[in-house]
């Protein structure tokens, strides 16, 4: 579980340091629009980021869950906030993947949803 620690833990550092950028360096060159998108974007990467530590702390769950449940917040994290940062900034290219974000926030749902169902399995 090292490794998941470690990956949540620099997403944390970059949710930070995004988080930063956003507000000094991109804020005079985002619409206001897009400074919220990217503001969001990093919301969520923080949140999930923190969540995964979280279930890699949890001891009622098994390394089996902690895996799985860490690699689909992870795969939300890279869809939804790397897509919204890419769309946000104002790529023409990112433009074009646009679907990316719900299919991301749909790994994220997923990965609540297999949270609660695996407490609602766990024995502690």
């Amino acid at each position: 579980m090292k490794i998941n620690f470690t990956l949540a833990s620099i997403l944390g550092l970059l949710s930070v340091v995004l988080g930063a950028f956003g507000a000094h360096a991109l804020k005079e060159l985002l619409s206001p629009e897009a400074l919220s998108s990217f503001e969001t974007g990093v919301r969520y990467m923080m949140y999930h980021s923190i969540i995964i530590l979280f279930v890699n702390s949890y001891s009622g769950f098994t390394e089996k869950i902690k895996k799985k449940i860490s690699l689909i917040f992870f795969i939300g994290i890279l869809f939804f906030s790397g897509s919204i940062f890419a769309i946000s900034t104002g790529s023409i290219m990112a433009k074009s993947i646009w679907f990316i974000t719900p299919l991301g926030g749909i790994f994220l749902i997923l990965g609540w949803l297999i949270m609660i169902f695996s407490f609602l399995k766990a024995k502690n």
